[in-house]
């Protein structure tokens, strides 16, 4: 897991020659205009970073939703195959504006969801609401998309923790990623670019075309090592395992909005509910 205050992880250099071509290439269709991404709705964490998030369907008056990863929970790392939901928290988040300036400290009243198994996220409820934030601060919350996000796209993933932005593509998904006793499935591979650091764990991935999150930051291979704490490695349906030492990683979101009513109210008994139940 990327934890805080550690050394940067090596970026993993891909060379390649390319040929020009004697004749000239069709002309690429249309890319959609990218959005700006910045810090705005983005926080920091005592020793993660996360982001303040919406989904969809989420009303205005819905109390706001702060997301960041399992590992990054106050108590401590789940158990795999923990799923905790409704525990209390007083824990407090920096709000940054779209310059990174802490403009605002808000503070969690409930875990409403946490696990490590399959995914790594903890969600906190706060005490305030999207419209109170914007009113406030003018500051909306992040959409989380409910779209499977897909290969090639270009994003942003965005540390509240160290103020920096990271720039790179999803190269693609993991069947599963093992790292120690943890497992989690369909996971998504940075291309190099993203040399994502300790204290990033929890950064939103911003799809830069949309400006939606598509996932949440949450490791890389730091050493070489295989399967082991900080050296997540890759296994294929067949069993195969690949080791990437110095690429990062992320969990999928797209799954969590069905998860939640209008109000923010967590339901995982909802039909179309894929998360980790308790």
């Amino acid at each position: 897991m990327n934890k805080p205050l550690l050394a940067a992880l090596s970026t993993l250099a891909i060379a390649g020659a390319g040929v020009t071509p004697a004749v000239a290439a069709p002309q690429a269709a249309p890319q959609a205009a990218a959005v700006t991404v910045d810090f705005a709705g983005i926080v920091s964490l005592s020793n993660c970073s996360g982001s303040v998030i919406r989904f969809p369907n989420s009303t205005d008056t819905a109390p706001a939703l702060v997301m960041t990863n399992g590992h990054c929970l106050e108590t401590g790392f789940p158990e795999p195959g923990e799923v905790i939901t409704g525990q209390s928290s007083s824990r407090t988040f920096g709000l940054l504006n779209s310059a990174g300036t802490k403009v605002a400290t808000l503070r969690a009243n409930q875990v409403v969801y946490s696990t490590m198994t399959d995914t790594d996220v903890t969600i906190y409820r706060t005490t305030t609401t999207y419209a109170a934030i914007k009113s406030a601060y003018g500051i909306s919350p992040l959409t989380v998309s409910a779209t499977h996000p897909t290969a090639g796209t270009a994003i942003k993933v965005v540390s509240g923790y160290w103020k920096t932005i990271y720039s790179c593509s999803i190269d693609g998904f993991v069947y599963r990623l093992k790292e120690g006793d943890w497992t989690w499935k369909d996971s998504v591979r940075y291309t190099s670019a993203c040399n994502t650091i300790g204290g990033t764990s929890g950064s939103p991935v911003i799809d830069t075309s949309t400006g939606q999150v598509v996932a949440v930051n949450n490791t890389g291979n730091e050493d070489g090592e295989t399967c082991t704490e900080n050296n997540p490695c890759e296994v294929s349906e067949n069993g195969t395992v690949t080791v990437r030492e110095g690429i990062n990683y992320a969990e999928e979101t797209y799954n969590i909005p069905a998860c939640f009513t209008s109000a923010n109210v967590l339901a995982l008994s909802a039909s179309t509910c894929t998360l980790p139940k308790p």
